[in-house]
Formats: structure tokens, C-alpha cells, sequence
């Protein structure tokens, strides 16, 4: 059969996005590809670098795409279908809302698709597929092969992807990832086959796709010392409370790690115990990011605006923290009740819900539920201020002069956040921003 596989991304999540500089390739489809039996002709088409060409010859299509793209991917699915084409939906979104899902595509894969896609194939093969097909366990994270880089057009991005764990330990309740991969679970590849992927991966920067990379401080420690030999930078994300532990931090950054993701979310206890995240210790933040400055590990913080506990202040409160602390790349949000998570389901049974626009969840300039503490417009201003201020000229400057990670690393990205922001600036938000922050 020839199989044509895409990525997913709708134009407007697109415009939130920025260059290859920053952005990396997406591991689902280029791993799906490398399960696929080689008596299949597989193409790829990754919608952040390249558009659909809907006359792709095809016999399946499998389309993945997360809640902000999902309805971009029923109208790529539409068009096919509209051929002959059969469709296979999964990701996220599909995984949360199959029976949405169904009524676009001629089958749904939900969870992970390891141990699913094989029979997916067959069945498409006979002209026979499922409706739904349903994981029915997690996939050992053993003898993965490895993902299709090569059907990445043009080697368009700088980095390569893979991952060295899966899951998460934690449940807190805006994430979907227990939903994906099984609730506080976490699974472990063989250190000897990443260390083989990382080693012969064709770019020197490589990010690890894991959900909290030092979950199990143990196998991180072993994972860092494997890699050092091998002079590659990486990123990965992990939880704060992980990166506690100096060691690991100090093996991490001695293998080549250049930055490191930390969901802090907030700056209040408060709003972060509410949300079942009450492992984060707002009164170690600084301590924490100041540690890992110290060895030169950049900081990107991910900062969500809009819990119940957050009131028009949260904004200010939270620019200055992150000005004070040179924190050197943030991602700057507001809460989206994802489909299938325990904030949706409080906020849908409370009648807070104000839109099932899936392409209105992206977080950035759009607010979809009713905060408690301020309006929806205040809440979508406020972010917006956030963001503004602090990948703003002067406060690039004064971060990055207080950050003892490397300035080539973290000004290519400040930039690129800054100007993604500039893409999107509309008078309206302009003039919320005045009203909300003075």
C-alpha cells in the first residue's frame, strides 16, 4: 500500500509557532513510519514545514494532530475521503474525543499506536479497517526503531528528536499526558539503545521528547554519564522538583545539555496546590533556576495564567519574577481546559466552558473558559502583556546579562519568540494590554 502520513497544524497554530532556529520536529509520524513493514511505500508531510498536496497518491492516510489543529485535521481528512482515500485519525485529541473523531475518519487510533498500527494495516490491507482501534497496553520502550528522518523534506530542521523515557509520574490536572500514556506511570528505554539513536543522530543538537526526563533520578544519572562521551548538546523538560537534585543537574550539564523545560506554572502555591501540583515549591524557584545557571544550564519555563486562584496581580507578579530570576526563555500561556482531563471535565460539569472551538485552545491569544478571578478578555490582555514585556528589548538585556548560560544559545531564541509575537500583534489586544496592566 502507499501510506501517506502527516503532521498535522493548522494555519493559525502555524503563526503561533517560529523558525526551524527554534522549532523541532514532531517524533510520532516519522516512528510511525519507521513500524510500517518495508512492502509499504510510506510519505510524509509535516504541516509546520510544508503544505498538503491533497492529489498524494495514496491508498491510507494517517493524520495526527493536537485539540488546537484537530479541526484542520477533519478538513484534511474530508478531502481525502472526498478521493476514496480511507483515513486513520489519532494523537491527543483523538485519544480524548474518539467518537468525535470517528465521525471524520474511517477509523480512530487511540493511545499509543505501537501495538495498534500493525493491525491497522492489515485491515486497510483487506479493505476491512475498525472504527476504533483501542492500545490495549503500554508499549515497551524496547528495541524502538529508529524514526524516519528522511521523510523530513529538506532537512529543515537543525535538531534531531527522540525520547529516553515516557510518562509521567505526576497527575496534574490541566495535562492530558496520563490520558496518553497511563496515569503516573513512566517507562524507561534500554540507556544502551539511546545512546546508540543519540550517537548516530545527523545534527549535534538533539532534543529528548520525554515528558519529565529525570523522573527516575537513578536511570538519569546513568542515562548523562552514557552520554557525555558523545559532544552533542540536548534539551529535554523535566519537572522542578527533579531538577532539584544538583547531581543530576551537574551530569546533565556535563553530557551537553544547553536548557532544560520546567513546568513551574505558577508563581502561587496557591493556585498550584489547587491544581494537584503542589510537588512545585514556589519558595525554591529561585534557588532552582540560580543552581542551574550555575552550571550553565539555560532555563525555559513554562508559566500558565488563569487559575482559580489568580487575580488581575498574577500578571505583574509574575513579569517581575521572571525578569528578577534572569530566567532565559519562557513560554507564556493561559490554561486550556484540554478535552479528557480533570480541569475540563470541573470547569464543563461548573458550565465555565465557553467554546468547543478546538482551534480557539492554543493558549496564546484566545481564552475558552470563564476564569473566577478576572474576565476572559482580562485574562487573554494580561498574557498577552506578559509575553510582550518580557521578550521585550530591554528585558532580553537585562535576562540575559544575569543568566550564566551561554548568550548563542538563548539569544537566537528570545529573538525568535519576540518576533513571533510581533506576527500576531493586533490593535484590540494592544488596548486591552493598557487597560488590564496600568
Amino acid at each position: 500500500m502507499r501510506i501517506h502520513l502527516i503532521t498535522a497544524e493548522s494555519p493559525a497554530s502555524r503563526r503561533l509557532r517560529f523558525g526551524r532556529l527554534i522549532q523541532f520536529p514532531q517524533l510520532t509520524m516519522p516512528l510511525i513510519a519507521a513500524l510500517t513493514p518495508p512492502e509499504h511505500e510510506v510519505s510524509h508531510t509535516d504541516e509546520i514545514v510544508e503544505r498538503v498536496r491533497f492529489d498524494a497518491p495514496a491508498d491510507l492516510v494517517g493524520i495526527t494532530a493536537p485539540t488546537p489543529s484537530a479541526l484542520h485535521a477533519y478538513d484534511i481528512a474530508r478531502q481525502f475521503r472526498r478521493r476514496g482515500v480511507p483515513v486513520v485519525i489519532g494523537g491527543p485529541h483523538a485519544t480524548a474525543l474518539p467518537e468525535e473523531a470517528a465521525r471524520h475518519a474511517d477509523a480512530v487510533v487511540v493511545g499509543e499506536a505501537e501495538d495498534t498500527w500493525p493491525h491497522v494495516l492489515d485491515d486497510a490491507r483487506r479493505g476491512k479497517l475498525e472504527q476504533v482501534y483501542v492500545s490495549s497496553r503500554q508499549a515497551p520502550l524496547v528495541h524502538m526503531p529508529a524514526p524516519r528522518w528522511d521523510l523530513i523534506k529538506g532537512r529543515r530542521y537543525g535538531k534531531s528528536v527522540t525520547i529516553a523515557t515516557r510518562g509521567c509520574p505526576h497527575r496534574c490536572d490541566y495535562c492530558s499526558i496520563p490520558l496518553l500514556y497511563g496515569p503516573a506511570t513512566v517507562r524507561y528505554r534500554p540507556i544502551d539503545e539511546v545512546v546508540r539513536e543519540v550517537a548516530t543522530s545527523p545534527t549535534r543538537a538533539v532534543v529528548f521528547w520525554d515528558d519529565n526526563i529525570g523522573a527516575n533520578p537513578r536511570y538519569a544519572k546513568e542515562l548523562f554519564r552514557a552520554l557525555a562521551p558523545l559532544g552533542k548538546w540536548w534539551t529535554s523538560q523535566c519537572t522542578a522538583n527533579a531538577a532539584r537534585d544538583e547531581q543530576v543537574v551537574e551530569l546533565a550539564a556535563r553530557s551537553g545539555c544547553k536548557a532544560l523545560f520546567l513546568g513551574l506554572e505558577s508563581i502561587s502555591q496557591e493556585s498550584l496546590d489547587a491544581t494537584n501540583k503542589g510537588h512545585n515549591r514556589v519558595d525554591a524557584y529561585r534557588r532552582l533556576i540560580a543552581m542551574l545557571h550555575r552550571y550553565g544550564v539555560a532555563v525555559h519555563l513554562g508559566i500558565m495564567f488563569g487559575f482559580d486562584q489568580d487575580d488581575a496581580g498574577i500578571f505583574r507578579r509574575t513579569a517581575e519574577f521572571l525578569e528578577e530570576a534572569s530566567v532565559d526563555v519562557a513560554t507564556v500561556s493561559m490554561v486550556v481546559p484540554m478535552p479528557g482531563t480533570p480541569t475540563f471535565r470541573r470547569l464543563s460539569g461548573d458550565g465555565r466552558i465557553l467554546t468547543t472551538d478546538w482551534s480557539k485552545y492554543d493558549g496564546k491569544k484566545h481564552c475558552v473558559f470563564q476564569p473566577a478571578l478576572m474576565s476572559p478578555a482580562e485574562l487573554e490582555a494580561g498574557t498577552e502583556w506578559v509575553a510582550r514585556r518580557f521578550y521585550s528589548p530591554a528585558s532580553i538585556v537585562r535576562r540575559l546579562g544575569g543568566s550564566r548560560a551561554g548568550i548563542w544559545w538563548n539569544l537566537p531564541r528570545n529573538l525568535g519568540y519576540m518576533l513571533a509575537g510581533l506576527s500576531t500583534r493586533d490593535a484590540a489586544t494592544g488596548a486591552r494590554n493598557k487597560r488590564v496592566t496600568r
